[in-house]
C-alpha cells in the first residue's frame, strides 16, 4: 500500500480514536491526550526500510489496534517483539515468569524480558536497526516496565541501534514524593536512585538515565520521542486500557503507590479478588477497626494471593473518588500506619521485600519506632528537593511547581 495513503488512514483512525478519548478535564475540555504512538504522522516516514524490533505489550495500542498490528498492516519490516512483566498480551500475573514464544496473532517472534533473561541479548538485536518502545506506565519506582526500559537502552547503546520511545501520560505524573532508592538496593523493582513516585514520563525517565550516565560504562542511547500532544501533569488522564491485570481501574491506579508497599508485608491487598490494589487487610486484624472482609482466591492474575482462601478484615477503598485520589498528590502512608498500628503480631508484620520496595532500611525503622507520617515524611525532603532540581533537565512537559 502507498504509504501516503497509509499515514492518511492512520490520521483518519487518530481522529476517531481521540473521539472516543476519556482524557480530559474541565480545565482542558478543549484539548484531546494525544499519546505518541497516536501520531503516525511523526514517526512512519523515519521507519521506512528499517528492521523493527517493538517492546510493547496489550497497552501498545492506537486507538484500539494494536501497534504491532497497525506496523504490519503498513507494510512495515516488524521483526520481533520484546515483551515485559505480565507477557506481550498482559495476561502474567505479578511476578510470574513469562516465556518466549510466537504471538498467535501476529505470527511475530515474542522475546521475554521477565524471565530467564531480563535484557535482550547481542544475538536477539542482530541485525535490528530500530528498537521502538510503547507501554502505558503508572509513574511509579516499582512499577517494572521502566526497568525494562532501562536494560534495552543499555543493550540498544552497546549494538549502537537508535531507540524510539512513542510517549504515553503518567497518571501518577502530577506529583514526586517518598523515599529515594539507596544504592544497597538496587533492584528491578528499584533500578535507580529515584523516589517511590517520580513524576516523569517514560520519555522524560529515558532521557534522565541517558543524562546521569545510569547505563554504566559511558554508554548513552540514541533516542527518539514522540512526545504526548495535548499533554499536562494536572490534567485526568484516564488510562484507555489497564496497564497490568491487577490495576484493573484508575482507583487502583491513584492508589497503586502507597498500597503496593503492602506488597512487602503479610497482608491482603486485594490479589485474588474482584477488586485488587482497592482492599487491604488479614485474618488477624479486628473486625472492629476493619470492618470489610474478603476472602482471596487463586485466578488467573493471582494464582497464589497473599492470605489465599483466608477470610480477611479490612478495609475497602472502591468508593474513594480517583480524581480526589489525584488532588491528595502524596505518596500515601495512612493506610500502612494504620494497618501496623493495629497487627498484633508486629514481629510478623513485614516480609523481605518491604525494604526492596521502599528503597531503604530507613522507612521500615521509622515504622517500627513509631514515628507520624509527618514525622517520616519529613526525613524525605532533602533529598526530594536534590531529586526535583535534577529531574527539570530532563522534562518534556512543564513541571508542577
Amino acid at each position: 500500500m502507498n504509504k501516503t495513503l497509509i499515514l492518511l488512514l492512520a490520521s483518519l483512525l487518530l481522529v476517531t480514536a481521540c473521539g472516543r478519548a476519556h482524557n480530559t478535564n474541565e480545565s482542558h475540555s478543549e484539548n484531546y491526550i494525544v499519546p505518541g504512538a497516536w501520531q503516525t504522522e511523526l514517526y512512519f516516514p523515519m521507519l521506512e526500510g528499517k528492521r523493527l524490533a517493538l517492546v510493547g505489550n496489550h497497552s501498545s495500542l492506537i486507538g484500539d489496534v494494536h501497534l504491532a498490528d497497525s506496523l504490519l498492516s503498513a507494510g512495515f519490516n516488524l521483526e520481533k517483539v520484546f515483551s515485559p512483566e505480565h507477557g506481550f498480551r498482559g495476561h502474567a500475573a505479578a511476578g510470574e515468569h513469562v516465556q518466549s514464544g510466537i504471538d498467535t496473532q501476529t505470527g511475530l517472534p515474542v522475546i521475554s524480558l521477565y524471565g530467564a533473561n531480563r535484557r535482550p541479548s547481542p544475538g536477539d538485536l542482530e541485525g535490528i536497526d530500530l528498537i521502538i518502545f510503547d507501554i502505558q506506565d503508572v509513574g511509579a519506582r516499582f512499577y517494572t516496565y521502566i526497568s525494562t526500559m532501562s536494560y534495552v537502552m543499555e543493550e540498544a547503546a552497546r549494538q549502537n541501534i537508535p531507540m524510539l520511545i512513542l510517549d504515553r501520560p503518567n497518571p501518577n505524573g502530577h506529583f514526586v514524593d517518598g523515599p529515594i532508592r539507596e544504592e544497597k538496593h538496587t533492584s528491578f523493582v528499584g533500578l535507580h536512585p529515584i523516589p517511590v513516585v517520580h513524576g516523569m514520563t517514560v520519555a522524560e525517565y529515558a532521557q534522565m538515565v541517558n543524562g546521569q550516565g545510569w547505563l554504566g560504562e559511558g554508554l548513552q542511547c540514541e533516542l527518539h520521542i514522540v512526545k504526548v500532544e495535548n499533554y499536562t501533569r494536572d490534567m485526568w488522564y484516564e488510562l484507555p486500557v489497564a496497564p497490568s491485570p491487577n490495576l484493573p481501574n484508575m482507583t487502583s491506579i491513584m492508589l497503586y503507590p502507597g498500597l503496593c508497599m503492602f506488597e512487602g508485608t503479610h497482608l491482603s491487598l486485594g490479589r485474588g479478588t474482584d477488586f485488587p490494589f482497592q482492599v487491604y487487610g488479614h485474618p488477624d486484624l479486628p473486625a472492629e477497626n476493619f470492618p470489610f472482609a474478603f476472602t482471596p482466591e487463586s485466578r488467573t492474575a493471582a494464582p497464589n494471593p497473599p492470605q489465599l482462601d483466608k477470610l480477611c478484615h479490612g478495609i475497602d477503598l472502591r468508593t474513594d473518588n480517583p480524581r480526589k485520589l489525584m488532588e491528595t498528590s502524596r505518596f500515601d502512608l495512612s493506610h500502612l500506619l494504620k494497618a501496623w498500628e493495629h497487627f498484633p503480631d508486629k514481629a510478623n508484620f513485614f516480609n523481605n521485600f518491604f525494604n526492596r520496595l521502599a528503597g531503604t532500611d530507613d522507612l521500615q525503622k521509622q515504622i517500627k519506632a513509631g514515628m507520624s507520617e509527618a514525622e517520616i515524611r519529613a526525613t524525605w525532603q532533602p533529598g526530594l528537593e536534590v531529586f526535583r532540581e535534577m529531574r527539570r533537565e530532563y522534562l518534556i512537559y512543564p513541571d508542577i511547581d
